[in-house]
């Protein structure tokens, strides 16, 4: 009977400590909108900003995982965006499956790990360094489901 109650208490001890020591964030709200338009994040290892709304169109410049760019507006899958909010910014159309607009952002504070699922025993993905951004793809309550490179993970709050 003893060996069952501290077995109890060991449990509990563990799940009150692993709870304990859940990584703390910042999430940063959307930005909204600014001057030209929505900010967006390229969720995709490169993405091409062409010319016009078109495959086959010419290209302007190459983004890369992470690059922000700011939408003005969105037809057909694809969005008109400019490269900056300066006055020689390049201006062009990128397919909209591989950005998303305006955002949250997670903000790592220390070490966080990254699983497969909604599961701390779930396989971990990734383990982020502090000070780490991620767009957020979407709050599921008590986890959020992240953008990493093209692929997504679960961030436990």
């Amino acid at each position: 009977m003893k060996k069952m109650t501290w077995l109890s208490v060991l449990m509990v001890l563990v799940l009150v400590l692993g709870s304990a020591a859940a990584a703390h964030a910042e999430i940063i709200p959307p930005y909204g909108e600014g001057q030209i338009g929505l900010q967006a994040v390229v969720l995709c290892e490169e993405l091409t900003m062409r010319k016009s709304s078109d495959a086959a169109s010419g290209v302007v410049r190459k983004l890369k995982y992470g690059d922000f760019v700011l939408v003005d507006r969105q037809i057909d899958g694809w969005a008109h965006c400019f490269d900056s909010d300066s006055e020689d910014s390049l201006e062009g159309w990128v397919n909209s499956d591989y950005i998303i607009v305006d955002p949250a952002r997670y903000v790592t504070d220390a070490k966080t790990p990254v699983y497969a699922w909604d599961d701390t025993l779930a396989p971990k993905v990734a383990l982020l360094d502090a000070n780490t951004t991620l767009p957020i793809l979407k709050d599921e309550g008590a986890w959020l489901i992240v953008s990493l490179r093209g692929a997504v993970g679960w961030i436990r709050k």
